[in-house]
């Protein structure tokens, strides 16, 4: 049932978007390409990638800290973030070595 319902909807999805046409789909882009280019969403989207980053680094941090002794040296050897003798931050919340 589910499956003829995905059908139907593609289909219908399909026609309206037909109808609706070029001018409708360039009207849509371009309306987005402005919003995407405001200066305070642009911040906003600034902000979130650090804010991001940082979490995404404590993240990893935690994970080192709590397997990275149980791992392999195989794969140790082959994550930089598990070989923190050389590493620094890269302002991203992540390691490099």
């Amino acid at each position: 049932m589910w499956k003829l319902t995905l059908i139907v909807g593609v289909g219908v999805g399909y026609v309206l978007g037909a109808r609706a046409g070029r001018q409708r789909y360039e009207q849509i882009a371009r309306t987005a390409r402005q919003i995407a280019q405001n200066p305070r969403v642009q911040d906003a989207a600034d902000k979130a990638r650090q804010q991001a980053g940082t979490v995404a680094g404590k993240a990893a941090g935690a994970v080192a800290d709590r397997v990275g002794d149980r791992l392999p040296n195989a794969v140790t050897d082959r994550v930089p973030y598990f070989n923190r003798q050389h590493a620094e931050d890269d302002s991203w919340g992540t390691v490099r070595s």
